[in-house]
């Protein structure tokens, strides 16, 4: 790349054009900052772009090097498929009459010898959710093999109707297609209300979840039935309960060590994980003894002056989420937190200070290092900060905490047991 990428706009209509007087920027935190030329990668496939209204693109101007706002139309950023992480926002400013953005990520874009570029890294070399992975057509006629098969089953029903049909959800496409991690949604309740939740919003607020939330509580029969299957006959198997389309799973603890205790009466192989917020460490507890192999807890912030005003829970403290990742460990199964990845709050040094210290404190196997689906001005203003702090760079970030902690993984997704046990960073899913 002998220059940056242009920065890019919409023209409202669903046009993107690139302003070759500008060179694109990314937001760290509140600012706008120039983009490293080596930190660019070409859009992956399955990345979208999205037009950003009320809002101008800020840029370098290609003569003078300063900062200033393309007038010609609205902001572009883009989603970056999972296994990707982004280095930076979009860089904007907005109006005060702007809508506020759905809950999508926004990362910076730019346009350079006829390709659309990211400040972005593939963080997992795992390709099961890569979009090339998944044939519509197969898809479809394994739900309806699979709906033939549990003609009664509530969960199955939900996992086809929903998740692979209407949100074409990769876990769920994925267990249709017979295959490594099988999602398994178990409650309809939640003991957070987290400000950018994408399966429940309420009322009073602006924008609309993405997805509607599960509305049974599934029983260990319906568990076991569908699970018990795929653990056997899936490569690389994995079943996953807690999902972002439901509640909190550890809400539905007792039904949930009923259903490991009976599945594993049927079969040893395979992975059992829970995708959680970590707000029960007894509950956690009870489901390590029943036979739990990992734990996933999601996490906006590893201090709890910034976990608390996000996830807003109900009878739950910062505290104990750690707690769940000791009592894990201490069974000797894996953890990893599910990382959400904001640019100019995760790289500040603060946060990383505070990282490093989970990390030391709970002995944590693997950071998912997710990028946060949530409109940035708002999520800020929500949570009450003004000024992130001084900043190390997303990439200095990953960099630091890989020399400082050699042994721990970085990833995209929950690994299946055959990595956890065997040669990590090898034996991953190929297509």
């Amino acid at each position: 790349m002998i220059h940056s990428p242009y920065i890019l706009y919409s023209d409202g209509k669903g046009n993107i054009f690139e302003d070759p007087t500008l060179f694109a920027t990314g937001r760290s935190g509140w600012d706008a900052v120039p983009i490293n030329k080596n930190e660019w990668i070409e859009l992956p496939d399955g990345g979208q772009l999205y037009e950003l209204p009320g809002r101008r693109g800020i840029g370098m101007d290609v003569q003078t090097g300063e900062m200033r706002l393309c007038e010609k139309g609205w902001a572009v950023a883009a989603f970056i498929p999972p296994a990707h992480t982004g280095f930076y926002l979009a860089a904007y400013e907005t109006a005060p009459d702007a809508p506020i953005l759905p809950l999508f990520c926004y990362t910076a874009v730019g346009w350079y010898d006829g390709k659309f570029f990211v400040p972005a890294i593939r963080i997992e070399p795992d390709i099961r959710q890569d979009c090339e992975g998944y044939d519509q057509k197969k898809i479809e006629s394994g739900v309806e093999q699979i709906l033939k098969a549990y003609t009664h089953n509530r969960l199955v029903k939900h996992l086809a109707e929903n998740c692979a049909l209407t949100y074409h959800c990769p876990a769920a496409r994925n267990y249709f297609l017979g295959r490594w991690e099988c999602p398994v949604p178990a409650s309809p309740a939640c003991n957070a209300n987290c400000v950018g939740c994408i399966s429940l919003q309420p009322d009073e607020e602006k924008i609309v979840s993405p997805q509607d939330r599960l509305t049974f509580k599934p029983s260990v029969e319906e568990i076991v039935e569908y699970t018990v299957p795929h653990l056997e006959t899936a490569p690389f198997p994995i079943i996953s309960f807690g999902q972002g389309c439901e509640g909190e799973p550890l809400l539905m603890w007792e039904t949930l060590c009923e259903a490991i205790k009976e599945i594993r009466k049927h079969t040893r192989k395979g992975s059992i994980n829970i995708n959680t917020n970590g707000s029960d460490p007894k509950a956690v507890n009870a489901m390590c003894k029943a036979g739990l192999n990992s734990i996933r807890v999601s996490t906006n912030s590893a201090r709890r002056e910034i976990y608390m005003p996000y996830y807003r829970p109900n009878n739950y403290d910062f505290e104990d989420i750690i707690e769940s990742l000791k009592v894990v460990r201490s069974y000797d199964g894996w953890t990893s937190i599910n990382y959400f990845v904001f640019p100019g709050m995760t790289d500040s040094y603060a946060e990383y200070e505070a990282l490093r210290k989970l990390i030391r404190e709970t002995d944590l196997c693997m950071i998912q290092w997710r990028n946060f689906n949530i409109d940035p001005d708002w999520y800020l203003g929500k949570i009450g900060v003004a000024d992130t702090g001084e900043c190390m760079g997303m990439n200095t970030l990953f960099q630091t905490i890989r020399n400082e902690f050699p042994n721990l993984k970085f990833g995209y997704f929950n690994p299946p047991i055959e990595r956890i046990k065997g040669k990590f960073e090898t034996e991953f899913a190929h297509h």
